[in-house]
């Protein structure tokens, strides 16, 4: 979509286009209230400000429909499909499947919440090293770590959605 007609919508229409970016509700309200945006940098800016930070609360919201790294998002929804051609680039090799699903498990049951990282042009192998490092985190080291990487989604997404 065109940042000119991103900027015209109505705001329930411009809170649709920005969901699937990430389903945060402060932050598409925050977004869609500071339209109109001058130029596609901007708008940028604005959504990394408003995902500055992201509250616990906000960051467990967002995981609740993420799917594991590895496996295939479920349903028709535009989230879903992005979360699709994001995690196009993971290995479905058994072997790289069964490691991913032991160390994913592993999080969990660490962390209580799914690993997120930015899957969009990562190998499995980097993927699997990221994981494994992850792993030795504190809670609130990871908690920052996983921010940073759902800010990351986001603007990647937006990006892809916003046209100049």
């Amino acid at each position: 979509m065109k940042l000119s007609s991103f900027n015209s919508l109505p705001a329930n229409e411009a809170a649709a286009v920005l969901r699937p970016c990430v389903d945060n509700s402060r932050w598409v309200a925050e977004l869609v209230d500071a339209r109109p945006f001058g130029d596609k940098e901007q708008l940028l800016a604005a959504a990394e400000a408003a995902a500055e930070p992201w509250s616990e609360a906000e960051i467990d919201a967002a995981l609740a429909r993420h799917p594991r790294i590895g496996e295939r998002a479920e349903g028709n929804s535009a989230e879903a499909g992005l979360s699709r051609g994001e995690q196009a680039g993971v290995s479905r090799d058994a072997v790289a499947q069964a490691e991913l699903r032991r160390l994913n498990l592993a999080y969990e049951e660490k962390f209580g919440r799914v690993f997120l990282i930015r899957a969009a042009g990562r190998s499995t192998e980097d993927i699997l090293k990221q994981l494994t490092s992850r792993l030795d985190n504190t809670p609130e080291e990871e908690i920052a770590v996983v921010g940073q990487q759902l800010r990351e989604i986001a603007l990647l997404r937006l990006d892809g959605a916003i046209e100049p």
